[in-house]
């Protein structure tokens, strides 16, 4: 589907594509209607337009991959399992009385392998995101996320996770029911596994809300896919007392899979097609199924005893700097 067919608010960046594709669209109902043969023409557009997408996506700023990766047809975990798992079903509830929707989970097969898949889950429109709560997982998410990778390291499973929140509901409903804690909990769990885990960004990878489901042997990352401590508009709103500086704050913050592989937080970019994973979900997905596949493969040569060793090293290793 075309940028000019999503009924979607459009960004600054893609009016230029949008409107190429609008004459496009344009000059082929000419030539349906007229017969008219100008395939010439028509090539030299489609040329243009596709140099154009080039353009515009091989140097978006961090902010702009931001609103990219919050568009509405953004793929979400739902969408990329049909693609990634076969015989795949979702599992629910803490068991403790909730079933957060916005952090789902379940059990599949990755090949011939069966693994636990977790992940945050956004809406595709208003009503959605609302049931939903905007991709915010609450304390019985990140419960319900620990009960499934519990269940996975006693029968030798693997874990896979998908990173798409704003962060955590940061409602006062939610403190009462310890946010914090059942984060901490996670964190502290996801050390111990003895089992294979590897984390994917897949859009907006934000503060602790990521973090709850984010601690792995291997960290992949969507190429056009953000994965920040703040948001760019909180951190300018903080730092400078004006949200209206958050192109700074998203510069500032390194926000990005090429900054973010540069700095060694994470293991490995997976290409999205041009126009960012929301133009084509199935090639965004076969990508990262090669990639999920090859680093399970990888990680099941190690014991548990290396790979919690290796775990442990590389989250040591983060934010480590030399003054000179």
């Amino acid at each position: 589907m075309g940028i000019s067919e999503r009924k979607t608010l459009v960004l600054d960046f893609l009016k230029p594509v949008i409107e190429l594709e609008k004459q496009i669209l344009h000059l082929n109902n000419v030539i349906s209607s007229n017969n008219i043969i100008i395939s010439d023409e028509l090539k030299v557009f489609q040329e243009e337009l596709l140099g154009l997408k080039k353009d515009i996506f091989t140097s978006l700023a961090p902010l702009q991959r931001l609103h990219l990766v919050r568009q509405a047809e953004r793929p979400t975990t739902l969408d990329y399992i049909p693609y990634l798992l076969d015989n795949w079903i979702e599992l629910h509830g803490d068991r403790g009385g909730a079933n957060d929707p916005a952090l789902v989970g379940g059990i599949g097969k990755l090949g011939t392998q069966t693994v636990v898949f977790i992940g945050h889950q956004r809406g595709k429109d208003t009503k959605d995101n609302v049931a939903r709560n905007f991709g915010m997982p609450s304390p019985g998410g990140y419960r319900k996320a620990l009960r499934l990778m519990q269940h996975a390291n006693r029968f030798s499973l693997p874990i896979i996770t998908f990173i798409d929140t704003p962060g955590a509901w940061a409602g006062i409903e939610a403190e009462r029911l310890g946010q914090g804690e059942a984060i901490a909990m996670n964190l502290r769990e996801m050390f111990s596994f003895d089992v294979p885990i590897i984390c994917t960004v897949i859009g907006e990878g934000g503060s602790g809300g990521a973090l709850g489901i984010g601690i792995g042997d291997s960290m992949l990352m969507l190429e056009y896919a953000v994965y920040t401590v703040a948001t760019p508009e909180a951190c300018a709103a903080i730092l400078w007392k004006n949200s209206q500086q958050s192109p700074e704050a998203a510069e500032a913050l390194k926000i990005t899979s090429s900054d973010l592989k540069v700095l060694g937080i994470i293991d490995h970019i997976v290409p999205e097609p041009l126009g960012g994973s929301q133009a084509d979900p199935s090639i965004a997905a076969s990508n990262l199924k090669k990639i999920l596949s090859r680093e399970l493969q990888g990680l099941l040569l190690l014991d548990s005893d290396e790979r919690k060793k290796r775990r442990y090293s590389k989250f040591r290793q983060m934010g480590t700097f030399y003054e000179y």
